[in-house]
């Protein structure tokens, strides 16, 4: 391994070796670490200068990193915290064996908070400060699967009552449950970040404490020293968003960051590296990131042992096993460890040979020992220039066992027999008899005795209990009419795309005196993809550091500015992280109390399809902002094809239930819907955040054409009636974003050349009319007795006569969605398909949305109406230049 302590070199005797590690020694105790580390890096220097080649290592030793002469004091009664965490440790087991045996397979887990119970008390007691109105508080992203241990210590704090611990994963029982894992849309008072989708919270809390550093830099909040505290497991590091951003972390200098993870070697099916050493990986990954790495490998147990052994034979021999090995190691006797652990070497043995079979079997890991984590938590809290990350190593069901303590099932444990509760109880010393321990029954002492008084002591003087969430900023006053007007006139003929639209709309708002300091653009390097670079010297790109450099188009009107104050959250390439800064900014109204605005513009095909998980974690997280998805639609998007043009994203917002869904054709449309989303979500305090989809392809934005704001957002409005208002032959045609334009050139098509008088519709959202109809036919099935309600749909179109026609630059699936709320047969056309790199005109032929195929399949449906003759149809799929062999854009 590379963590290994060397073997003597050849022809260097021992006590040429001493005598160096003597004078190391002498320099420590005389000057300390900060000298010592001096020295060494000036060797090392000057080996290289001289050609020695020393191998690079990012690995300390299998050690803890604190010594034992630089440990704190533990502060608090180690005993009582010691029974405070075996109760919880109980009441957490018992919650989920209860929940398993009233309903068989109902899940929860026990053995990740068994692992992990140390490392939560210490912060609850001693570091987790809560927020108050005079402090911000500390952020904690605690482990979603140790979630039953959340819920215990609320119960023991009179948080929780034992009702709702009954209905633990039972959420719809009489009196309310407690939800599987942290979820602020089931528990909104009580949980404030969803963490159970692995991966996904490691980089929130990254861009959550970049964030509050942004707001520090804006002076939108006073600096302070709260912390952002992220609990994950070392198997979630394999997903790559949970290292994916660990260098923005050293980059930023972001020391109000800090990681904890929980070593237990085990992931859900077996070892996380058997054949290697996660910890001395995560080490190598976070040092080269340039992170503080602090490891708490050993109990204090180990200190004596430590001490006893001056040839570093122990660290050496630690340093062999793997963690198959380790794993081993934790589930067999101490005569076990004894042979296969120290009989490796007769110094080793000799090392043990005053401690019994059983003492060794009992020694303990440091993220076991409360005063080495504490030890840990003081270094991390106190330390500048860097973020941390506390690597512990625990065992995955401490204290279950034979029932699966270090066991590859054990993360699927949720019962235990009586024995095993029983030796559970004795272990953990709970003061419940053999009869009693077997109904497995929640235990809380009274509320005078020193557990409960000393537990809420702690939390008093860190201000309050955590986990917990509230809502404390302060409405919008203003309506911004006046700011949006201008966007209701149009463009006066002059051409312009309804992306451009919206960054204008952008550079409005943010001079705005009300919300202008409050709105947080946010960009994945592609501002200037987007035409935003206008706004880069106005509002600034937003740096840590300010601007050290001179940029290359410094004298152009639109250079790259940066700036420590600057309101542009430039993200670089990265979608996750920006919806990362995206859900901090979208939730800082309930996190610090301030209700920033977040514009999130990306690439319309990266958004939903791509960071969907992030989307659904930010609902779950009732968010607040807009996400922008740009150079929207499958057509609209020229040569760039398959991987970048969107016909998908509407179709994926449907499952999102609080995301509010529109796809805007004309300015007026997008100035409508941002000014209702800021009044809903800022002034009115709706859970709702807003999709909305801008294209790039320009043309002249007519003037708002009436009263139609509720239609807009309502999801559609009739735009232009048909000329002719008593014709022989009728259409409705349905158009959304930018193919709306080809359907009012349908329209003309119609009326001139076919006799047709076609109305043209506006539809903004399908989702909207969908979640309408659908809600329209809930209520009906559940008041028979009352007048039946009349979907919005079927309101707009009860007398529009004629064929219905519908094309979208998305799936056909969305107007489909809503023809069964519509008096008449629907004919869909849509983008069904892979993009290819083309130009509009002809992307929209391969796809068959142009005004051409809206006109044929207007034409189509009459002659199924049997209103035209075939022959007419025949002639149009000829006059119009339609290829009726051509390839279905569905499967070519």
């Amino acid at each position: 391994m590379d963590n290994e302590i060397s073997t003597q070199p050849h022809g260097m005797e021992d006590l040429e070796i001493q005598e160096w590690l003597e004078s190391l020694d002498s320099v420590l105790e005389s000057s300390g670490p900060e000298v010592a580390a001096e020295i060494l890096e000036r060797l090392r220097a000057h080996a290289t200068v001289n050609g020695i080649d020393l191998p690079f290592s990012a690995n300390t030793p299998y050690a803890n990193t604190i010594p034992v002469r630089l440990e704190p004091l533990f502060p608090g009664d180690q005993e009582l915290e010691r029974r405070i965490k075996s109760l919880i440790r109980w009441n957490a087991l018992a919650m989920v064996v209860r929940a398993n045996r009233v309903e068989h397979n109902i899940g929860g887990h026990i053995s990740t908070y068994a692992s992990a119970a140390t490392l939560y008390e210490v912060g609850f007691n001693h570091f987790f400060r809560a927020r108050s109105e005079e402090f911000e508080g500390d952020t904690v992203y605690f482990q979603g699967h140790a979630s039953p241990g959340m819920y215990a210590r609320a119960f023991l704090e009179g948080r929780l009552s034992a009702q709702k611990l009954e209905n633990f994963r039972r959420e719809l029982k009489p009196g309310g449950g407690l939800s599987s894992y942290p979820h602020p849309w089931l528990m909104p008072d009580f949980w404030e970040f969803p963490t159970v989708s692995m991966g996904l919270s490691p980089l929130m809390a990254i861009y959550q404490a970049r964030f509050n550093r942004y707001l520090e830099d804006r002076g939108m909040k006073p600096v302070t020293d709260a912390k952002v505290w992220a609990f994950l497991g070392d198997g979630e590091t394999d997903e790559p968003e949970s290292l994916g951003a660990i260098t923005l972390a050293s980059r930023e200098k972001l020391d109000n960051l800090i990681f904890v993870v929980n070593c237990n070697l085990q992931r859900l099916d077996g070892p996380v590296r058997g054949n290697g050493q996660i910890i001395q990986e995560l080490e190598s990954a976070f040092r080269g990131a340039r992170w503080n790495v602090i490891k708490v490998l050993w109990g204090s147990e180990w200190d004596p042992i430590f001490e006893r052994d001056t040839e570093g034979l122990l660290v050496k021999r630690m340093g062999e096993l793997v963690d198959g090995e380790y794993q081993k190691l934790v589930v067999s006797s101490g005569a076990y460890v004894r042979e296969h652990f120290f009989g490796s070497d007769p110094r080793l043995l000799q090392l043990v040979e005053p401690m019994s079979d059983e003492s060794l079997r009992r020694l303990r890991l440091g993220g076991h020992d409360p005063r080495k984590v504490y030890a840990a938590y003081k270094a991390a809290v106190e330390h500048k220039g860097s973020p941390t990350v506390i690597l512990a190593r625990t065992i995955k069901g401490y204290g279950l066992g034979e029932a699966g303590e270090g066991k590859n099932v054990t993360h699927q444990q949720k019962k235990l027999n009586e024995d095993e509760l029983r030796e559970f109880r004795s272990r953990f010393g709970i003061p419940l008899n053999d009869e009693d321990c077997i109904e497995v029954p929640f235990y809380r002492p009274a509320e005078d005795s020193v557990e409960i008084q000393y537990l809420r002591a702690r939390r008093e003087a860190l201000g309050g209990y955590v986990p917990a969430r509230s809502t404390r900023s302060k409405p919008l006053v203003a309506d911004h009419d006046e700011l949006f007007k201008e966007f209701h006139e149009g463009s006066e003929g002059r051409e312009v795309s309804t992306t451009m639209a919206f960054v204008g709309m952008l550079r409005k708002m943010l001079k705005d005196a009300e919300i202008g300091k409050l709105i947080v653009p946010i960009v994945p390097d592609e501002a200037r993809t987007f035409g935003m670079e206008s706004l880069f010297r106005t509002v600034g790109i937003y740096s840590s550091v300010g601007q050290k450099y001179e940029p290359v188009d410094v004298n152009t009107l639109l250079y790259y500015k940066e700036a420590k104050d600057g309101q542009i959250l430039e993200e670089g390439i990265t979608e996750a992280g920006s919806m990362a800064s995206f859900i901090a900014a979208g939730s800082a109204y309930a996190t610090h109390g301030i209700n920033t605005i977040p514009f999130f513009i990306y690439y319309s095909m990266f958004g939903f399809q791509r960071i969907a998980d992030f989307i659904w974690a930010a609902a779950d997280m009732r968010v607040r902002g807009f996400l922008l998805g740009g150079t929207a639609g499958r057509t609209t998007l020229s040569g760039e094809g398959l991987q970048h043009q969107d016909g998908n994203s509407h179709v994926l917002a449907l499952p999102v239930p609080n995301v509010k869904a529109y796809d805007p054709a004309f300015a007026y449309e997008i100035a409508v819907i941002i000014q209702d989303g800021i009044r809903r979500m800022y002034k009115d305090g709706e859970s709702v955040f807003y999709y909305i989809t801008v294209m790039n392809e320009p043309y002249a934005m007519p003037a708002m054409p009436g009263d139609v704001k509720d239609g807009i957002l309502k999801g559609m409005y009739r735009f232009r009636r048909a000329a002719n208002s008593k014709p022989k032959l009728r259409a409705q045609l349905f158009g959304s974003g930018a193919i709306l334009n080809e359907v009012l050139r349908a329209q003309e098509i119609l009326e001139t050349k076919y006799g047709v008088s076609a109305d043209v519709w506006s539809v903004t959202s399908y989702k909207e009319l969908y979640n309408d109809g659908v809600e329209t036919e809930r209520w009906n099935r559940l008041h028979p007795g009352e007048k039946a309600r009349v979907p919005y749909v079927s309101k707009c179109l009860a007398e529009a006569p004629g064929v219905l026609v519908a094309a979208s630059d998305y799936l056909k699936t969305l107007p489909n969605m809503i023809s069964k709320w519509m008096p008449r047969r629907l004919a869909s056309l849509g983008t069904d398909g892979f993009g290819r790199s083309e130009g509009r005109t002809s992307l929209r032929d391969f796809f068959e949305v142009d005004s051409r195929f809206i006109t044929l399949a207007t034409l189509h449906e009459l002659f199924v109406d049997g209103k035209i003759e075939r022959s007419v149809l025949d002639k149009a799929i000829k006059d119009l230049g339609i290829n009726a062999d051509k390839p279905n854009p569905v499967t070519s």
